[in-house]
């Protein structure tokens, strides 16, 4: 990794969040179309945050794919070019497929009526900013804590006092990492998997193995909240060591943006792992998604997978 593309990677985003609230110069209309013909309680102080990462996804993944293809990754002046035309061709650049957008729409709908069949009341903010967690992630410590002293003050000028995330990179940055850099943050942070009642699961897909997200299954406790949620509705293929919550390795995700060769590497041996249990994975976030599919592709495998929130459903949800 370079350090020309490494800055260059930065000030894309860095700009990018500046003009849009968004990481990448990418079309903003992505991030709402989910919401068209439902409704919300406009009064809520509660609000379901989606943070754009499920639409976001795909489009790191498309990035990564191309800079690799041109060698952008190894610096240079190539880098330097890169950055400067992503924040003018961004939007045409990167656009994500309909058929990925299209996915990502379905899965925040459903989720949507999951915690509406729950009877949890919340709205959403007309213009979301992004949570900053890719900064974080990345190691621009200063850039990130500027920016989520940002977004609290969104939160808190729109009189949110509880947010309810979807993925579990949003749910770790505004959980854990929010109250760190921003000493005054008081805002309750809970995933949508929190106010699901296990009793009133019901569950897709007969057959399947689970690949845990990093973060939720070993640094914000959900390992065993998804599986009292799934079990006993489904014959989930496990092993102590393959899918156990201090054993299991990680996608590759989090290295996609800086080290995607290795990340691919990291997602191939992850997908053949879960293959010796069942073809079927279900993941539970939209960054171990794109990098699982981009395993199953190198890997050559064959593999079906899936996201927690298209196999799961409440009652008539």
């Amino acid at each position: 990794m370079s350090l020309d593309w490494f800055r260059a990677l930065r000030d894309v985003i860095v700009g990018s969040l500046r003009d849009s609230w968004l990481p990448f110069p990418v079309d903003k209309s992505i991030c709402t179309r989910w919401r068209e013909g439902l409704s919300f309680d406009n009064v809520s102080d509660t609000i379901l945050y989606t943070s754009c990462l499920y639409q976001l996804a795909p489009v790191i993944e498309r990035a990564v794919a191309e800079l690799e293809r041109f060698g952008v990754t190894k610096g240079g002046a190539l880098a330097r070019l890169t950055a400067i035309g992503a924040r003018f061709l961004g939007k045409a650049l990167l656009r994500p497929s309909d058929e990925d957008v299209d996915r990502a729409n379905r899965i925040i709908r459903n989720i949507y009526g999951m915690l509406r069949a729950s009877g949890v009341r919340f709205r959403v903010l007309d213009n979301e900013p992004y949570s900053g967690a890719l900064l974080y992630e990345l190691g621009f410590v200063n850039e990130f804590a500027d920016y989520a002293r940002i977004v609290y003050k969104v939160l808190r000028d729109n009189n949110v006092s509880e947010v309810i995330t979807i993925d579990p990179h949003t749910q770790y940055t505004l959980e854990k990492l929010y109250p760190r850099y921003v000493p005054e943050f008081n805002i309750r942070v809970r995933s949508y998997l929190d106010y699901l009642d296990p009793n009133k699961i019901k569950v897709r897909l007969g057959e399947f193995t689970i690949h845990d997200s990093c973060l939720y299954a070993r640094y914000l406790n959900k390992y065993d909240l998804i599986r009292g949620l799934l079990r006993g509705k489904a014959n989930i293929r496990e092993d102590p060591v393959i899918t156990g919550k201090d054993t299991s390795h990680c996608c590759g995700g989090p290295i996609e943006s800086t080290y995607p060769e290795i990340a691919g590497k990291v997602a191939s041996n992850r997908v053949k792992e879960l293959v010796r249990l069942s073809r079927n994975i279900v993941a539970q976030c939209p960054i171990c998604y794109v990098n699982l599919r981009r395993g199953i592709k190198l890997s050559g495998v064959e593999a079906n997978l899936f996201d927690i929130a298209e196999v799961i459903e409440v009652g008539g949800s």
